[in-house]
């Protein structure tokens, strides 16, 4: 009776435990990287001049969800977009995982000035190599809301990092995309129907999880279904680990 008693007392924890991070020993143990569009279009103001830009309302996002995956998780930051010699180069690695990474991963994104292109493919290489990906297990998750725009080729790139990585997973999370399957300079847009962005090539080469997301509430819960552990929800039902 006793046993039963705890058994069902601990079942009845775990189904009315909130939603967040569980310090599950090793279920955060890989190093992740979180690729950031600072590209021009997410400063864009839309038609209405008062509304948010994406970029502010990731902000957002950013501050509600990185304090409760860095204390489990050792997270690291490239931001592609502004700072480059031309629209294609402003591929910048702000810095490599390290732990309670939150205030280095809101800081840098607050004081983020978009402009550039979206060199996806070559963005996503710049971070797996980051975490050292032909050794190690890693994770990447790119943040995008358009199209890769300087040449790059994720569908190969996808293939290339599932053949030669350690264990590399690519999450791609889509926040606002305007979906355009005739982007100028994306070589793979015409080809690949497999969502709103040539991105999610990445995600679907490599087993990770393409989530498009619209609001602010709904970037920060990809956030946490990404780089986060186990998490518990309202039904007590698993919703990522990694």
């Amino acid at each position: 009776m006793t046993t039963a008693r705890t058994l069902l007392a601990t079942l009845t924890a775990l189904c009315i435990a909130p939603a967040g991070p569980v310090d599950a020993v090793g279920s955060c143990a890989t190093d992740a990287m979180l690729v950031f569009d600072g590209s021009a279009s997410m400063g864009e103001i839309g038609f209405n001049a008062q509304d948010p830009t994406r970029l502010d309302d990731a902000r957002l996002a950013m501050h509600r969800a990185m304090p409760q995956i860095a204390p489990f998780r050792r997270v690291g930051l490239l931001i592609y977009g502004p700072n480059g010699a031309d629209g294609c180069t402003g591929i910048d690695l702000r810095f490599a995982p390290v732990p309670e990474a939150a205030d280095q991963v809101v800081g840098e994104i607050d004081q983020l000035a978009p402009n550039g292109l979206t060199p996806i493919a070559a963005s996503v290489r710049a971070a797996a190599e980051a975490l050292d990906y032909t050794r190690a297990p890693g994770i990447v998750v790119l943040v995008t809301d358009g199209n890769e725009t300087c040449g790059g080729r994720p569908c190969a790139l996808g293939e290339e990092l599932a053949q030669s990585g350690a264990d590399l997973t690519v999450h791609v999370i889509g926040f606002k995309v305007v979906y355009d399957p005739f982007s100028w300079n994306s070589p793979e847009a015409q080809s690949y129907d497999g969502g709103q962005t040539v991105a999610k090539c990445l995600s679907d080469r490599t087993g990770g999880m393409f989530v498009s997301t619209e609001t602010v509430d709904e970037l920060a819960d990809a956030l946490r279904d990404t780089l986060g552990c186990a998490l518990i929800g309202d039904a007590g039902h698993t919703r990522r680990h990694g």
